[in-house]
């Protein structure tokens, strides 16, 4: 029996939390795709908890426009990306500055707009902050990778001689499937997930395109020369990995040394991964769940040389956003998985031992929002963006008493 944790209203701002069973203990359960079956034990639907850690959930702060990233300056601010294409600081107490000046113009349609937000690891010293977005385009529109350098006029934030750095190829005309997730890794590189753009799956597979990859990157937008297609005839040589759908989780794991990523499967098959170089994540070729007809897709599950997900959902919560929890708050949850959901409107920590899933916890359902990211905060909290035209930014910790 899948179990998920309950709530109890304390305040108009402040929700507490506690042991118990859900109203909706099974709302996104239901039979796998047909004739499909996981790889290895725990692959998918993993045990869940009877009961779960009591936790209080506040409002940091409101009235957001569809945020989709947040990223906290040494000063304990936060930077927050609004999808239609505004970028602002959200001081401790939660007041919202006006929008930045000198962002780029961005299609903010479907799921594209201005998306993630990252700052440069030496920030304190040159101020430089990274967002992807959705460019329009001649013939459609791309991903593209943009550095700028943060200040401040009259209390608001302005980014001072941004540049693009990247932008991925081919153009596509839609907003769908963007992937756009930014992470930097302990080599000082930036890593970047592309989506196959929906209608461009089979590009997945093609090393002379970007859809559908991880792609690698140095801060400045140059091509590592250790990148794993570098050099090699046709490719892309900023690619890192391909095989992708619509990636929207990208979190480093300093501990144990990996790369973890998750996307968004087609109804069905929401997966995670370990990101390695060079290796091929199977879409369109292998996948589990099923077409939005309902009618298989590739080949089936498994092909030798295509790499298999460590989970996946079945059906699907839509995942988006990803943090490895390292805090001290919630002792129980250190060196797990916190996975935002969209269509499930959840909260997801996956429990790690041994690099494999050995439980799956759902919280959050009581709020019925969709979670779009999630990350950990200085203070060892958890932050959660939910996604609406009037988002807010919720903070968990552990309940008193």
């Amino acid at each position: 029996m899948r179990q998920t944790c309950a709530s109890v209203l304390s305040a108009i701002t402040v929700l507490t939390f506690a042991l118990g069973a859900a109203a909706d203990p099974n709302s996104l359960d239901g039979p796998p795709a047909i004739g499909q079956s996981p790889a290895f034990p725990n692959q998918t639907r993993a045990i869940r908890p009877a009961a779960c850690a009591a936790y209080h959930v506040e409002t940091v702060a409101e009235g957001l426009d569809h945020p989709w990233s947040l990223a906290w300056l040494p000063d304990g601010r936060m930077l927050v990306t609004e999808r239609p294409g505004r970028l602002r600081l959200i001081s401790s107490d939660g007041a919202l500055s006006p929008p930045a000046s000198g962002l780029p113009a961005v299609r903010a349609q479907d799921t594209g707009g201005l998306l993630d937000v990252a700052l440069d690891p030496a920030f304190a010293e040159n101020r430089l902050v990274y967002l992807t977005y959705l460019e329009p385009r001649d013939g459609g529109s791309g991903i593209a990778v943009a550095r700028a350098r943060l200040t401040e006029s009259n209390g608001a934030p302005v980014l001072d001689g941004l540049t693009v750095i990247f932008r991925a190829t081919p153009n596509v005309d839609n907003a769908l499937n963007v992937g756009s997730r930014l992470a930097f890794g302990p080599d000082g590189l930036l890593y970047v997930t592309l989506g196959d753009r929906m209608t461009e799956s089979h590009q997945a597979q093609d090393l002379s395109s970007d859809l559908g990859k991880v792609v690698r990157i140095a801060s400045d937008g140059s091509i590592p020369t250790d990148n794993p297609f570098a050099g090699a005839p046709g490719a892309r040589p900023e690619i890192f990995t391909l095989g992708h759908r619509n990636p929207e989780g990208l979190a480093f794991d300093s501990a144990r040394g990996v790369l973890w990523e998750h996307e968004n499967g087609p109804r069905g098959g929401d997966k995670v991964n370990v990101i390695r170089p060079g290796l091929n994540y199977g879409w369109p070729e292998i996948t589990y769940g099923a077409d939005y007809t309902g009618e298989p897709i590739g080949s089936g599950t498994q092909k030798p040389g295509m790499i298999q997900p460590i989970y996946y959902w079945d059906p699907s919560i839509a995942p988006s956003g990803l943090a490895v929890y390292t805090g001290d708050l919630f002792p129980d949850w250190k060196g797990d998985l916190l996975v935002g959901a969209l269509k499930g409107r959840r909260l997801v920590r996956l429990h790690l031992e041994d690099g494999r899933v050995a439980g799956e916890e759902v919280l959050l359902t009581e709020l019925k929002e969709r979670i779009r990211d999630v990350r950990q905060g200085p203070d060892g909290a958890v932050y959660v963006l939910t996604d609406n035209a009037s988002g807010r930014i919720l903070r968990l910790t552990p309940a008193v008493g």
